[in-house]
């Protein structure tokens, strides 16, 4: 398990596949199956990823378990090719106050209308303010069920920052196409802190495919 943000996390729950069965996925073209990786078999591996012929990718998948607040979930479930998600509802259960609280608030990018750099100038007056906006959301959820309002309307009052948990399934491709669109330095920070996560769960089990991948050079993987 890899800890993300304050409060989130993932992990691994299953994996079927390695880089051998991106490997035989692609030689069965010509009739052919390995049982151990060669050097070669790394050659080829970088070849289809190289040109594009993902086919192959697609025949191993992973598993994780992870938790993460609700606006990274909104641009992390975009990626639905290859993937599957199953996540906590609100319908069934009653939410806990577990809210995303970041360390530094970044000022908005100039010339990148959707990007942020640095931090603005009073931290503890940002934070003080949203604490005490989450503090009253949480409380107007609590009472619309005190009232007797259903889970599933009581919900709508809670923050995007509420941390949610889901089950994500996907391929190997679906895990590099996210990797290579998630990683980059016009993805927000906090998915690019998931992302690398990811990459780093991801390397240790399939190690030569994510060797094709080249890492920002702004980018700390965490220990493992």
């Amino acid at each position: 398990m890899v800890k993300v943000l304050d409060k989130g996390f993932i992990d691994v729950v299953d994996v079927m596949g390695s880089d051998l069965s991106v490997v035989n996925a692609a030689r069965v073209s010509f009739g052919k199956r390995k049982e151990e990786m060669t050097a070669g078999d790394a050659k080829l591996i970088r070849y289809l990823w190289t040109h594009m012929h993902t086919s192959p990718f697609r025949h191993a998948s992973i598993q994780f378990h992870l938790k993460a607040p609700i606006f990274v979930l909104r641009q992390w479930m975009k990626h639905q090719v290859g993937c599957a998600w199953n996540e906590i509802s609100g319908r069934y259960v009653v939410f806990e106050p577990d809210f995303y609280i970041p360390d530094n608030w970044r000022e908005q990018h100039e010339s990148n209308k959707q990007g942020s750099k640095g931090s603005v100038a009073d931290q503890t007056k940002a934070t003080e303010l949203y604490e005490a906006t989450l503090k009253q959301q949480f409380d107007a959820y609590n009472e619309l069920l005190a009232q007797g309002v259903c889970k599933e309307q009581a919900r709508m009052v809670l923050p995007v920052a509420t941390y949610s948990e889901c089950y994500w399934t996907c391929s190997l491709q679906a895990i590099m196409h996210f990797l290579s669109l998630r990683l980059d330095a016009h993805s927000q920070w906090e998915i690019r802190q998931y992302a690398a996560a990811v990459f780093a769960l991801v390397k240790e089990r399939f190690a030569v495919s994510l060797e094709q991948m080249q890492l920002p050079e702004d980018i700390e993987l965490p220990e493992l």
